[in-house]
C-alpha cells in the first residue's frame, strides 16, 4: 500500500465533518426533497444517483458546523476537488481570492444561485499564483451561509446546458424558502497564537408571503483580524544591524487580511398564482473592506524612489568605466532631487551639470546622506522614509444583484413547463492604498491614495421551457428542454484622484531639466487609474439550447444536449453533451458523459489596464497589464512577428470533458467513483512577462536610431517617436513600464483525476453515527506552453495538491452532537515570489483535525466549541524565508495560520 492511501487509511480512523453526494440509501434525517437534483438536469424529481454525472449535495448544516465565516473557506472544507488558500500579498487577488475546482481557473466554473447565474466580480486576478493568474471568476464570498438549503456541486463540463465558464463544473447554491421559523447565531474565534480574532452574527428569518408564499432572508455581519506568519527579511535585518533604527520587525507581514464590516443580506421569496405558477425573486446585497499588506521598499536598494543606476569612473580612466561590450556600467547610488526651479541646487543626483552622486557602497555614505537632507535645495525620499516603508493596500468591495421570474406550466398547455426571469447584478471594487509615496511629486507627495476602482454589471433574461413527451417502448417519457440566453456584461475602470496618477516634477518623461531626474510617477505599489485609462467596455451574447433525457429502459437512462452561442466580440459556437447511466444489478450502476466546451474572454480581461509590483529576482520592479488593441500591446504583437514569433491573440477557449464512473452499494455503505479528464485549448491567461524595454532597445539598434544603455523606456519611445519609427503619444500609460503582459489565448492543458466517495452509518450501539470518506485526485499537465516560463508551468502542473482526502463521523445523541474531521493535503509545489525557479518550494504532506462538540441547552437553544486544526499543524517552513519575510508557503491548501478555536451560541423560534 503506498504511503498516500497509507495516511488515508489513518485519517479513516480519525473523524472528519463533510457532507457527501446524496447515496442510494437514505440517511437518517434526511428529507427526500434534500436529496432532489436541481443541478444538470432538466427532469423533476431526479435523484443524485439516477444523473449520468457526478452531483455532490452539501446541506446547509455543514455550512454552519464549521469554524470559518467566510463562504469559499467553508465550500473547501467540503468539496475535497475545491481549493482556495490565503491570499497575503497579490494586489486585487486579496480581497476576491481565486478559488479552483478540479485543478482549473477560478472562471472555468459555472456558479449559480438558485439555478441562475451568478455575476463575476470586478475583480481581476492578475497575481494568482500561475492556475489562477487573469482569472476572473464570481464572489461566493458574498452569499452568507446561514441563507442556505444547500448547495449542488456538478462534476461535470456543462457549458452545452448552461453556456460559458462551465468547464470544470458548476456550483449551484440553493436558498432556503422557509415560511416561517428564525435562526440567529453569534460566533467569536481566534487562533492558538492569539491574532486573526473573528466576530459575526447571522439571522435566517422565514415569513409567510400571503396565503401561498414564503419571504426568507437572512443577514449576517462579520469582522476578522489581520494575523502574521512573518519572519524579519535578511536585507531589513541588515538595515538594523547597521544602526537603522527606523526600520519595523518585521518590515513586512504575511499573513491573513483584516475584514471590516463585512456585511452580507439575502432575500429569496416566491407567491403561488393559479394552480401551477409561481412569481419568485430573490436578490442580494453584500460589503466589506479589505485590507492587506504589501512588499517593503527598501531605503537602500528600492529603484525610483530611494535609489537609481548612475555610471562612474571607478578605474581612473577619465572616462565612466564599460563592461566587455562597451556599454556603461550603472552603480546604485542614492537618488537624489533637485527641487529648485532652475537646476541650481548642485544636488549629488549624478546627473549632467548637477554634483557627483552618491553611490551605497561610498564609505561616507551615512555622512553624505546627512548632508543632502540638510540641504534644501535637495531632496531624497530618506528624509520622509529613513527605515523605509511598506504600503498598506486594501478595497471596498461592494456587490448587488436581483433575479425576477416566473415559473410554472402553461395554461393553455399544461403539459408545458416554462421559466422566464431576468437577473441584473454589479459588483464594484474602490482600492485605496497608503503608507506609501508618488516619488515624483517629492516632498509634496501624499502618503494615502484612491487610485480608482472597477465595476462588473451583468444582465440576463433566460427563457427556458420543457415538455414530457410519451414515446413508445421507453420507460419513461422524453423529457425535452429548450430555451434561450441573451447576457450582456460590461466593465468599467474609474479614474483614481490625480496625485495617484500624476507626472510630477521628478519624473522621467523626458530629458528636460528639472524632469528627468529618474523618479516614478504615480501611487508606488498601485499606480493609480488614468481617465485615459477610465472607460467602460461592453459586451454581448444570445444563446440557445436543447436538451433531452430520458429512461430508455427501465435500468438505462439517456441525455443529450446541444447550445448555439454568439458573442459580438468573439463570434459564435456550438457545443453538445451526450451522458448515460446504466443499472448493471440492484444497488450498481455505471455512468458517463462526453461533452464540448467552451470559455469566452470577459469585457474585462480584453480592455484591462493595471500595473502590479512584482519580484524579477531579489528586486522589485513595475510590471503592467495592457490589452493587445493597446499601443504597446499592438508594438510587442509586431515585434514577436519580427522575431519569428505568432502573432497573440484572444478568444474563445474551447474543451471536451470526459466522465466515467460508478455507483454501488458495499453491505451499507454506498460508494461513488468517478474518473474524469478534461482537455482545455487556447486557455485564456495573462502572457509570459514581455521585455518591453528590451524590444524598444532592439527597434532601435534596427532602425539606426541612437540611444543611451540607461536610457529609460519613455526616453527611448521619445527616440524612437523622433526617427519616425512610432508615435510616442500611443504609449501613453506606458511610459514608466519595463515589462508588461497581455491576455492572450497561450497554451493548452490536460486535466485528469478521480473522485471517490464513500457514505455509511456506523451502528456503535447507541445514538446515530454516519461516516463519510472522500478522496480527490487531480493531475494537470501543461501542453503547447507559449509564452509561459519554466516556473509558470510547474505552478500550473503541482500548485495544488494531486491528493486531498477526508474522512467524516457525525454522531448524535440525545441533547448532544459530534463532529470531527481529519484533512489530508498532498504535497505541493510553489514558485515562490513567481521567480521562475529561482526559489522553488517543494512543501510536503500535511494532514489537520478539525472537532466540534455541540449541546442543545434548551429545545431552541444550542451552544457549540470547535476547534479547526485542533493540533497546530503548519506546513513546512519556507527555506526562503529570509528574503521577503514568508515563513511559510504563501499558496499552502491547508493555511499557514495554524490552530483556530471557536465558540457558537444558535437559537432557533
Amino acid at each position: 500500500m503506498s504511503k498516500k492511501f497509507l495516511l488515508m487509511g489513518v485519517s479513516a480512523l480519525m473523524v472528519s465533518a463533510v457532507s457527501a453526494p446524496i447515496a442510494l440509501a437514505q440517511d437518517a434525517g434526511v428529507s427526500e426533497d434534500d436529496n432532489i437534483v436541481v443541478t444538470g438536469t432538466r427532469r423533476k424529481g431526479r435523484s443524485a444517483v439516477d444523473t449520468p454525472a457526478p452531483v455532490d449535495i452539501i446541506s446547509g448544516a455543514d455550512f454552519i458546523n464549521q469554524a470559518g465565516g467566510d463562504l469559499t473557506d467553508l465550500v473547501r472544507a467540503t468539496v475535497p476537488s475545491y481549493n482556495v488558500n490565503t491570499q497575503p500579498i497579490s494586489d486585487a487577488a486579496t480581497l476576491i481570492r481565486p478559488a479552483n475546482l478540479r485543478g482549473l481557473s477560478p472562471d472555468q466554473t459555472l456558479v449559480l444561485v438558485n439555478g441562475k447565474r451568478l455575476k463575476r466580480a470586478a475583480v481581476i486576478t492578475f497575481l494568482g499564483g500561475g492556475i489562477s493568474d487573469g482569472a476572473q471568476g464570481p464572489d461566493i464570498s458574498a452569499i452568507p451561509a446561514l441563507a442556505l438549503k444547500n448547495l449542488q456541486v456538478l462534476r461535470d463540463g456543462a457549458a452545452t446546458q448552461y453556456g460559458s465558464d462551465a468547464i470544470a463544473g458548476v456550483m449551484n447554491f440553493i436558498l432556503k424558502d422557509a415560511s416561517d421559523g428564525a435562526t440567529i447565531q453569534a460566533k467569536y474565534g481566534s487562533t492558538y497564537s492569539g491574532d486573526g480574532d473573528e466576530w459575526s452574527v447571522a439571522a435566517n428569518v422565514g415569513l409567510p408571503l400571503g396565503d401561498t408564499g414564503f419571504f426568507n432572508i437572512t443577514a449576517e455581519w462579520r469582522n476578522v483580524d489581520d494575523t502574521s506568519r512573518s519572519v524579519q527579511r535578511s536585507d531589513a535585518a541588515a538595515l538594523i544591524a547597521g544602526g537603522n533604527t527606523a526600520v519595523a520587525n518585521p518590515a513586512q507581514v504575511w499573513g491573513q487580511p483584516k475584514v471590516d464590516d463585512d456585511i452580507k443580506t439575502f432575500i429569496n421569496m416566491g407567491v403561488d398564482f393559479a394552480d401551477n405558477g409561481q412569481l419568485y425573486a430573490f436578490g442580494n446585497y453584500a460589503q466589506r473592506r479589505v485590507e492587506g499588506g504589501f512588499f517593503f521598499r527598501n531605503p537602500n536598494s528600492r529603484g525610483n524612489a530611494f535609489t537609481i543606476g548612475r555610471p562612474d569612473d571607478r578605474d581612473g580612466d577619465g572616462f565612466n568605466d564599460t563592461d566587455a561590450n562597451g556599454e556603461l556600467i550603472l552603480f546604485q547610488a542614492r537618488l537624489v532631487g533637485d527641487v529648485t526651479p532652475n537646476g541650481t541646487g548642485n544636488c549629488p543626483s549624478g546627473l549632467a551639470g548637477q554634483g557627483g552622486a552618491i553611490f551605497l557602497d561610498d564609505p561616507n555614505l551615512d555622512a553624505l546622506t546627512a548632508a543632502v537632507i540638510a540641504n534644501p535645495n535637495c531632496f531624497i525620499f530618506n528624509e520622509m522614509f529613513p527605515g523605509g516603508f511598506t504600503p498598506r493596500f486594501g478595497g471596498e468591495l461592494r456587490d448587488k444583484g436581483v433575479t425576477i421570474g416566473v415559473k410554472g406550466d402553461l395554461p393553455f398547455a399544461e403539459e408545458i413547463s416554462y421559466d422566464i426571469s431576468y437577473t441584473y447584478g454589479k459588483n464594484d471594487v474602490d482600492f485605496f492604498i497608503f503608507n506609501t509615496i508618488n516619488a515624483s511629486l517629492g516632498a509634496d507627495t501624499p502618503t494615502s491614495f484612491r487610485p480608482g476602482g472597477y465595476s462588473q454589471e451583468e444582465n440576463i433574461v433566460n427563457a427556458d421551457f420543457a415538455y414530457d413527451m410519451p414515446v413508445a417502448g421507453f420507460a419513461s417519457d422524453l423529457n425535452i428542454a429548450a430555451g434561450f440566453e441573451f447576457r450582456s456584461e460590461a466593465f468599467s475602470i474609474r479614474a483614481g484622484d490625480p496625485a495617484s496618477y500624476a507626472i510630477g516634477s521628478l519624473s522621467a518623461p523626458s530629458a528636460a531639466f528639472p524632469n528627468g531626474q529618474g523618479f516614478s510617477s504615480s501611487s508606488n505599489g498601485f499606480g493609480g487609474f488614468t481617465p485615459g485609462t477610465a472607460g467602460t467596455n461592453s459586451q454581448s451574447n444570445v444563446a440557445f439550447y436543447l436538451q433531452t433525457e430520458a429512461d430508455v429502459t427501465e435500468n438505462f437512462i439517456m441525455q443529450a444536449a446541444v447550445r448555439y452561442e454568439d458573442y459580438t466580440a468573439f463570434g459564435s459556437t456550438t457545443n453538445y453533451k451526450v451522458g448515460g447511466i446504466y443499472k448493471l444489478a440492484d444497488g450498481f450502476r455505471v455512468r458517463g458523459t462526453y461533452s464540448t466546451g467552451f470559455h469566452a474572454p470577459t469585457a474585462g480581461q480584453a480592455n484591462v489596464t493595471n500595473i502590479s509590483t512584482v519580484f524579477v529576482g531579489t528586486q522589485l520592479v513595475d510590471r503592467g497589464t495592457l490589452p493587445l488593441t493597446s499601443g504597446a500591446g499592438q508594438f510587442i504583437s509586431d515585434f514577436i512577428v519580427s522575431q519569428g514569433g505568432t502573432r497573440p491573440t484572444l478568444g474563445p477557449e474551447t474543451s471536451n470533458n470526459f466522465t466515467v464512473g460508478t455507483v454501488f452499494n458495499l453491505g451499507s455503505a454506498t460508494v461513488t467513483l468517478d474518473f474524469f479528464n478534461i482537455n482545455v485549448n487556447d486557455r485564456i491567461a495573462t502572457s509570459g512577462t514581455q521585455d518591453f524595454i528590451g524590444a524598444l532597445r532592439i527597434t532601435a539598434t534596427n532602425n539606426g536610431v541612437a540611444f543611451n544603455p540607461g536610457d529609460s523606456t519613455s526616453q527611448l519611445l521619445n527616440a524612437l517617436d523622433a526617427a519616425g519609427v512610432l508615435n510616442a503619444s500611443d504609449f501613453a500609460g506606458s511610459e514608466d513600464l519595463t515589462s508588461f503582459n497581455f491576455f492572450n489565448n497561450d497554451f493548452d492543458t490536460r486535466t485528469r483525476g478521480a473522485d471517490l466517495v464513500v457514505t455509511m452509518p456506523v451502528d456503535i450501539g447507541t445514538g446515530s453515527t454516519n461516516a463519510v470518506w472522500t478522496v480527490n485526485y487531480t493531475d494537470t499537465e501543461v501542453r503547447n506552453a507559449g509564452s509561459l516560463g519554466a516556473g509558470r508551468i510547474r505552478q500550473l502542473e503541482d500548485n495544488l495538491p494531486a491528493w486531498r482526502s477526508s474522512f467524516t463521523l457525525t454522531h448524535d445523541q440525545g441533547p448532544w452532537n459530534l463532529l470531527a474531521r481529519a484533512n489530508y493535503y498532498g504535497s505541493y509545489f510553489e514558485d515562490h515570489l513567481d521567480s521562475n525557479l529561482a526559489f522553488p518550494i517543494n512543501a510536503g504532506s500535511e494532514i489537520t483535525f478539525d472537532a466540534q462538540l455541540g449541546f442543545d441547552i434548551t429545545e431552541q437553544f444550542e451552544i457549540a466549541v470547535g476547534a479547526q486544526n485542533l493540533l497546530n499543524n503548519f506546513p513546512d517552513e519556507n527555506p526562503w524565508g529570509n528574503i521577503v519575510g514568508s515563513k511559510y508557503p504563501a499558496t499552502s491548501p491547508m493555511g499557514y495560520n495554524g490552530g483556530f478555536y471557536y465558540i457558537r451560541l444558535t437559537g432557533r423560534m
